[in-house]
């Protein structure tokens, strides 16, 4: 059997339900005034005092399996209420030598020379993604070095998170074309003639001064 830590209205009114009771018989169960159930419904996050709290304790611990079972049921939150995951993208930081891969993405009738990138499914690990996204878009192999930290990204809201990877194989080629209009090696002194600095997610400068 549970232990009801701390009562409030929500858990008191869940426990009515959980009997089938109307307020009346409710609260002529608990030995209580009917306003006082009616408190509990209108105010669902107040606490009762000490000695409702007692009441209710002993109502809960002398209700049968039935009763409480449904009043655990009633407490679960609902799907519905349950929050959303967050959408996770990863983004590898490509580098070949002295050079970093950018792609370019196509936007609402813009251009813009970004990281490659893909959307993380439940589940996925954000290293394999973004090894998997990067040959999927540019045809190019590479290796994960080190993962560089996550942000909620400040133009999209979703949640990015960074991969420092080391080139492997592969010419680069435009694999995706519907997403992007082309894909590049660029230097890393130029890389913000791309990308301006403050887009930038600063652990990326850091490695990349690093390297």
């Amino acid at each position: 059997m549970n232990v009801i830590d701390a009562w409030d209205g929500r858990k008191a009114c869940a426990l009515q339900q959980a009997f089938r009771m109307t307020q009346e018989a409710f609260a002529d169960h608990l030995g209580v005034s009917v306003r006082t159930v009616g408190k509990w419904h209108a105010e669902p996050d107040a606490a009762p005092r000490p000695d409702m709290q007692q009441i209710l304790d002993t109502a809960y611990e002398r209700a049968a399996d039935t009763v409480r079972h449904r009043f655990n049921l009633l407490l679960r939150p609902s799907p519905a209420t349950t929050p959303a995951q967050s959408l996770r993208v990863a983004i590898a930081v490509v580098l070949r030598g002295t050079e970093v891969l950018l792609v370019c993405r196509r936007g609402d009738d813009t251009l813009s020379w970004q990281f490659p990138a893909g959307m993380c499914k439940p589940g996925a690990a954000v290293t394999s993604v973004a090894v998997q996204e990067t040959h999927a878009e540019t045809g190019v192999h590479v290796a994960v070095r080190e993962e560089l930290g996550a942000r909620v990204h400040p133009k999209t809201g979703v949640l990015a998170s960074y991969v420092l990877c080391d080139y492997l194989a592969g010419e680069a080629s435009n694999l995706d074309a519907v997403e992007n209009m082309d894909v590049a090696w660029v230097p890393l002194a130029a890389l913000t003639r791309f990308i301006p600095a403050e887009n930038i997610y600063p652990p990326i400068l850091s490695a990349l001064e690093a390297a």
